[in-house]
């Protein structure tokens, strides 16, 4: 989904875009606009071309630089009105997979929405006169790369060790998986094609666990005994 076409960005959009406040100084403008600029940018994945440009106009719009010419939003797909507001909308990865209801404080308005599964960061919802722009929140348990999500389950070590089919619980839901020997050593899971979902012309993803062991493999008596009898032949 692509933002609304305008002339120019408004002050509040282009603060809505950086993530800043009114009377935010260069320091911050300046950390603001890399974070941005980074995530936006088309040569990583998930990142977006027009949104970039819209990020580098929205950080010279608030430096007080006239933006270059050419520079703005896209056509949008479903109107040809000049959007007059914009604000961005936070939703966490779990939120982005499922879709939903949701209740979000927007500009200062309490609001109901309902959206669809498959959301990407940087993609844009239309709610009545204003346009939301999608931030997809990470942290290390769970995060967005591209259509790739990426979750950190907490797994025993003795069921680690073991391997085989193991049933684990994630914040989108329990999932079967066969852990082999080499995803027990790398502690990782790849799940394809079960990250977001296809959606507009976003491709489904994959879904990528991170295993994270907890507890300690307890040996066998007869493991231990093993042991001591190599150790000791080999003495």
């Amino acid at each position: 989904m692509t933002a609304a076409s305008a002339p120019s960005l408004s002050l509040s959009a282009a603060r809505a875009i950086l993530g800043v406040a009114p009377g935010a100084d260069e320091r911050e403008l300046r950390a603001a606009y890399r974070e941005a600029a980074k995530r936006a940018h088309p040569d990583r994945p998930g990142g977006d071309a027009a949104l970039f440009r819209d990020v580098l106009t929205a950080y010279r719009m608030l430096q007080g630089v006239e933006p270059p010419a050419g520079l703005g939003f896209p056509p949008a797909t479903v109107a040809t009105q000049a959007m007059p507001s914009q604000a961005v909308l936070e939703i966490e990865p779990a939120f982005a997979f499922t879709g939903g209801a949701l209740e979000a404080e927007v500009a200062g308005r309490r609001l109901r929405l309902t959206l669809p599964a498959g959301l990407r960061h940087g993609d844009t919802v239309r709610v009545g006169e204003t346009l939301l722009i999608v931030r997809i929140q990470s942290d290390p348990a769970a995060m967005v790369r591209g259509h790739d999500l990426w979750l950190t389950v907490r797994l025993d070590a003795k069921v680690l060790a073991e391997g085989g089919r193991v049933e684990l619980d994630t914040v989108i839901g329990p999932r079967t998986v066969w852990i082999s020997t080499k995803a027990a050593e790398r502690g990782l899971v790849r799940l394809n094609g079960q990250g977001l979902p296809a959606r507009a012309a976003h491709t489904a993803g994959d879904l990528f666990l991170r295993l994270e062991r907890h507890g300690t493999v307890h040996e066998s008596a007869a493991r231990s005994q093993l042991k001591r009898f190599a150790a000791a032949w080999a003495a």
